[in-house]
C-alpha cells in the first residue's frame, strides 16, 4: 500500500512538471519570422522614448513601426532611456520644451503634441496627429535638441525601422509575439507553480480528504473538496488583489521595493531554515496548537450527515479558517509577485488576466490530489520529508528573487535574464540538497534534524543479554 501511494505521488509530481513544461514550451513552438524591412525615410519625425522591459513600450513599438511603413514622409526616432542616461537627458529636454514632466515611459512626441503611456485611444490620437502633420506644417520639437536626428533603432540590433528583434516569433492564430516582453508571463508561471506546492495547504487538503474518504461517499468527497479548493482560492485571490492595490498606490515610494525585498529575504531564510530544522524556532508552518481546531472543523463536516446545507456551511467555515491560518505560510510569493507587477506598471486588465493564470497554476497540484481522491477513493498525506524539500525550493527561489530586487530589479524585465534567475534558484536548491544528503554525510558532517548518524538502540529490559545477567550476579 505504501509503495502504491508513493508511486501515485511521483506520478502526480511528474504530471505537474510536464504540464508546466508544456505551457512554457508552447511559447517557443514557432518559426522566427521577420517583417519586411522598410527603407522609408522622411521629414516628419516621430520621437519615441522607451524603456527596455517596459510592457507598454513593447505594445506601442510595433504600432509605430507599422505607422511609419504606412505613411510615407515619416521617420521613427527611438531612444532607450532606462539604461542610457544621454537619451534620458534628451527626453527631459524635449519634455521641458513642451512644458510637461515625464512620469514614465513610453513618451511619444509628434509635432507639438506628446503622449505618456500607450493605449488603443492614444494610438488613434498619434495616427491622427501624423496625418495632420503630413498635410499641414507641424513644428519639430527636436530641432536644437536631437543631434542630427540620429537615433538608435527601437530594438538594439535592428538596422532599419520595421525589422523585429530576433526574439520575435510568429504564433499560430496569434501572430508576432516578442518573447523579450513576456518576462511577466514566465515569472507568473514559475512563481505560481512553486507557490502551489505549499506544505500548509497540501497538508490540510490531504488530511481533509483522508478523513472524508472514510464515509465512502464519492459525492461527499466531490462536494467537500470542490468547495474547499474554491473558497481557499477565492480568499487567496482577494489577498493578492489587496497587495497589488496597496503596492500600486505606494509604488512611487522608492523605499517600498527595498522593504519588499527585505521582507522576501526574511521569508526565504526562514523557509531554508525549515529544511534543516523543521518547525524549530520561527517557522511558517501550521503550528501544532492550531491543528486541533482544524481537526474540530473537519469533524463538524463529517457530522453534517446527509444535510447538504450543513455540509456546505461546515466546509465553507473550515476553508475560511484554514485560509487565515495559512497566510503566514504562503505570503512570501504573493508579496514578491505583486511588487514585480507594480514595478512594471501593469494595467488592471493585465493584472486580472495574470492573476487568473496564477491561480490556475497555483491550484494544479491540489486539483490533481482532489481528482485522484474522487476517482480512486484514496488519498496520500504529505510527509515531513516532502515538506522540507518544498520549503528549500521555495526558500531558494525567494532568496534569489529578493537578491535581484535589491541589486538589479531590471533583470526581471527581460525573458532571458528571468529564465536564468529561475534556473539558478532551482539548481542552487538541488545543489544544497545534494551536499546535505549525499556529500557531507560521507565525511561525518550532519546538519539539521532530518539526517544524522544512526543511533544504536538500547536493549530493552525484557531482552537483556546473558552477559549482562552474569554481571549483575
Amino acid at each position: 500500500m505504501e509503495e502504491k501511494a508513493l508511486s501515485k505521488r511521483r506520478f502526480l509530481k511528474i504530471t505537474l512538471l510536464l504540464t508546466l513544461a508544456l505551457i512554457i514550451g508552447g511559447f517557443w513552438i514557432a518559426v522566427p519570422g521577420r517583417a519586411a524591412a522598410s527603407t522609408q525615410t522622411g521629414d516628419l519625425p516621430i520621437y519615441f522614448f522607451w524603456g527596455d522591459g517596459c510592457p507598454h513600450c513593447a505594445e506601442e513599438e510595433p504600432f509605430l513601426k507599422k505607422l511609419v511603413r504606412d505613411n510615407r514622409g515619416t521617420k521613427l526616432y527611438a531612444y532607450e532611456v532606462w539604461y542610457v542616461p544621454e537619451n534620458r537627458a534628451l527626453m527631459q529636454q524635449m519634455a521641458t520644451a513642451l512644458g510637461f514632466e515625464p512620469q514614465g515611459v513610453p513618451v511619444t512626441i509628434v509635432g507639438d503634441r506628446y503622449w505618456v503611456g500607450y493605449t488603443a485611444q492614444i494610438g488613434a490620437e498619434i495616427e491622427a496627429q501624423v496625418k495632420r502633420c503630413l498635410s499641414e506644417t507641424c513644428p519639430d520639437m527636436g530641432v536644437g535638441i536631437i543631434p542630427g536626428r540620429e537615433a538608435q533603432p527601437a530594438n538594439p540590433g535592428d538596422t532599419e525601422i520595421g525589422t523585429p528583434a530576433p526574439s520575435t516569433i510568429n504564433l499560430p492564430f496569434i501572430g508576432p509575439v516578442n518573447l523579450e516582453s513576456q518576462s511577466l508571463l514566465v515569472s507568473t508561471l514559475v512563481i505560481s507553480f512553486v507557490d502551489g506546492f505549499n506544505p500548509c495547504s497540501l497538508w490540510v487538503l490531504s488530511v481533509l480528504l483522508s478523513l472524508v474518504l472514510n464515509t465512502g461517499s464519492r459525492k461527499k468527497i466531490f462536494i467537500i473538496g470542490a468547495i474547499f479548493i474554491i473558497v481557499t482560492a477565492a480568499v487567496y485571490m482577494l489577498f493578492i488583489t489587496g497587495l497589488f492595490t496597496v503596492f500600486t498606490f505606494v509604488s512611487f515610494l522608492g523605499w517600498i521595493q527595498v522593504l519588499v525585498a527585505l521582507l522576501a529575504l526574511f521569508f526565504a531564510l526562514v523557509n531554508i531554515k525549515d529544511y534543516f530544522w523543521y518547525k524549530e524556532g520561527i517557522s511558517f508552518t501550521i503550528a501544532d496548537e492550531q491543528k486541533p481546531g482544524i481537526y474540530k472543523g473537519i469533524r463538524r463536516i463529517l457530522q453534517a450527515g446527509d444535510s447538504l446545507w450543513a455540509l456546505v456551511s461546515a466546509t465553507f467555515a473550515l476553508a475560511i479558517g484554514v485560509s487565515v491560518v495559512e497566510f503566514s505560510c504562503t505570503a512570501g510569493f504573493p508579496v514578491l509577485w505583486t511588487n514585480l507587477l507594480t514595478a512594471q506598471k501593469v494595467g488592471t486588465l493585465t493584472f486580472v488576466l495574470l492573476l487568473l493564470l496564477y491561480m490556475l497554476i497555483y491550484q494544479l497540484d491540489e486539483i490533481a490530489i482532489f481528482l485522484a481522491a474522487v476517482f480512486t477513493l484514496r488519498a496520500s498525506r504529505l510527509e515531513e520529508k516532502h515538506g522540507r524539500i518544498l520549503k528549500l525550493i521555495g526558500g531558494m527561489l525567494m532568496l534569489t528573487l529578493a537578491g535581484v530586487m535589491l541589486i538589479k530589479p531590471a533583470l526581471m524585465n527581460k525573458l532571458s535574464s528571468s529564465l536564468l534567475i529561475f534556473g539558478f534558484a532551482f539548481v542552487a536548491a538541488m545543489l544544497v540538497m545534494w551536499l546535505h544528503r549525499k556529500v557531507l554525510p560521507q565525511y561525518g558532517i550532519y546538519i539539521g534534524t532530518e539526517i544524522g548518524p544512526k543511533k544504536r538502540r538500547r536493549p530493552s529490559p525484557k531482552h537483556k543479554s546473558g552477559t549482562d545477567k552474569g554481571k549483575r550476579k
